[in-house]
């Protein structure tokens, strides 16, 4: 047999990063329980209280009845994919805002699953205009649906919501959101803003693990999705029905294990005072991680105004001896992982603010980042 080598127990790097990201000992934990994906203690007790709880947490009690949440087994992108392939009628024509890698990622799935679809191409450093999706509206009147990332974690942009959900509604437009890196950690009320179809993933900002992502959507969409699925596992609508008529059954086997530290990452964000106290957490993580890095010389990516609490891009250092790689072991070694950049233009790398991430250890992050740079100038 070939020897795989033991993962060492003993390493615990902050991962600053959009996701998997650092989870408490307490999410971790949950998951030593051995669940059956058949049993009910699991569908009725964990799972059926996880999609009230995403449905309570997307809306307001006004709103609530209207919407269903489904999860299903997989990264984001089987979510995203899912309702793409279940969402469109042949009939339909989608219109995706294209500002980053996971809006050129809806792109593909939109060429892959051949759906009637046009593209508002921004650059990886703009936001989309409300005058732009005006004009493509005007040439394209066909267009039934519009999807958009709400974090573009490519750059850390934070699309704008609000204006777009205005524009959809005020066109009738059926708005699908990929909020996977702001939901759980930015305020907004699905319900109030029209979206369709808003999809996410566990281990994102309400800090589980990967395993799963999930959809929060208008019950009359989901119903609407019958017939329409163009991939067996990711049938949407046979998801739902399964869940909805056999009290959180999962179609196929469940995730169990990840599953239940959702349910504790879920407990963990109410005790910490709901989405509006996580997103102040990030807001300061952020803001201190910004002035502290342009302390040391660095510059952010993206103007401040356009600047989500999620992730945030700064350019590579001028030297001429930096590399990434070389980079991010020095920080590693120093107990912190980055992520590299994702901008094709632009020279740059990002470091996330969300997960079990606190203000002290954003200003350790900063002192390990001087010691980084110390290094890097004594390599020239």
């Amino acid at each position: 047999m070939t020897h795989i080598p033991a993962v060492s127990a003993c390493v615990d790097y902050l991962l600053l990063t959009p996701g998997p990201l650092s989870t408490t000992v307490s999410v971790r934990s949950a998951m030593l329980q051995d669940s059956c994906t058949w049993d009910t203690d699991y569908n009725l007790g964990v799972v059926e209280p996880i999609r009230r709880e995403l449905v309570r947490l997307a809306t307001t009690e006004e709103f609530a009845a209207d919407y269903s949440a489904v999860l299903l087994q997989g990264s984001g992108s089987y979510v995203v994919e899912s309702v793409l392939g279940s969402a469109l009628r042949p009939a339909d024509c989608l219109l995706i805002v294209n500002n980053g890698a996971y809006g050129a990622r809806m792109v593909e799935m939109a060429h892959c699953l051949g759906l009637n679809h046009h593209v508002l191409d921004c650059e990886e450093t703009a936001r989309p205009e409300i005058q732009d999706l005006e004009e493509l509206l005007i040439k394209h009147p066909e267009i039934s649906h519009l999807a958009m990332v709400h974090c573009e974690t490519t750059t850390g942009m934070l699309n704008p919501l609000e204006d777009v959900a205005a524009f959809c509604q005020q066109r009738g437009i059926r708005l699908i959101v990929d909020a996977m890196s702001s939901f759980g950690g930015i305020p907004f009320d699905i319900g109030r803003l029209g979206i369709e179809f808003l999809i996410s993933s566990a281990n994102k900002c309400i800090q589980g693990v990967p395993g799963f992502g999930f959809v929060i959507a208008r019950r009359t969409a989901l119903a609407a999705c019958a017939g329409q699925a163009r991939s067996v596992s990711l049938d949407l609508h046979a998801q739902w029905q399964t869940m909805e008529q056999q009290e959180g059954k999962w179609r196929f086997t469940s995730p169990t294990h990840t599953v239940l530290a959702f349910a504790q990452a879920l407990r963990e964000l109410d005790d910490e005072g709901g989405i509006t106290a996580r997103h102040q957490r990030y807001q300061e993580n952020q803001r201190a991680l910004v002035e502290g890095m342009q302390s040391l010389g660095f510059t952010p990516l993206l103007p401040a105004q356009w600047q989500s609490p999620i992730i945030t891009a700064f350019y590579s250092p001028a030297n001429p001896e930096y590399r990434f790689a070389n980079f991010y072991q020095c920080l590693k070694a120093r107990g912190f992982v980055i992520y590299p950049g994702k901008v094709s233009q632009t020279e740059c790398f990002r470091i996330g603010n969300i997960g079990n991430v606190t203000l002290q250890q954003i200003q350790q992050l900063l002192v390990a980042m001087k010691q980084a740079c110390y290094w890097l100038e004594g390599s020239r």
